[in-house]
């Protein structure tokens, strides 16, 4: 269970690397499965919400077969397939990081993306 303390400082977090990406200083890579899990959002506001980042994105990531190979070896080790394409699309757009607050996957080394929670990357990106 997360400590009310713990939510609000990953909520500042996200809020402050969100008006990072608005700014210029970070980059916000989209993809097709984050377009199709927001797609079937029942909740019209949340669901808006989340696409107007669409708009901010420096990248709109299409399947393709070395993110369905990669999505594959990585749920092979155990990680949940929307997870896996996730993480495979931020890969196949040579993102550094890859920001989340899903405790499994933050326990989970991908040698070719660094996992953050928003509170480690704000950490890591002011030094």
């Amino acid at each position: 269970m997360q400590s009310q303390l713990k939510i609000h400082l990953e909520t500042q977090a996200k809020l402050y690397i969100q008006q990072r990406v608005k700014d210029g200083k970070d980059i916000l890579v989209w993809s097709y499965i984050l377009e199709y899990e927001n797609a079937k959002n029942p909740y019209k506001e949340k669901k808006e919400t989340i696409l107007a980042w669409k708009n901010v994105a420096s990248e709109c990531v299409s399947e393709n077969e070395p993110i369905l190979l990669f999505a594959e070896t990585l749920a092979a080790k155990g990680i949940k397939l929307y997870d896996a394409l996730h993480i495979a699309c931020a890969v196949n757009s040579n993102c550094e990081y890859y920001i989340t607050t899903d405790k499994k996957l933050l326990n989970t080394l991908i040698p070719e993306i660094k996992i953050l929670n928003p509170i480690d990357y704000v950490r890591v990106i002011e030094g």
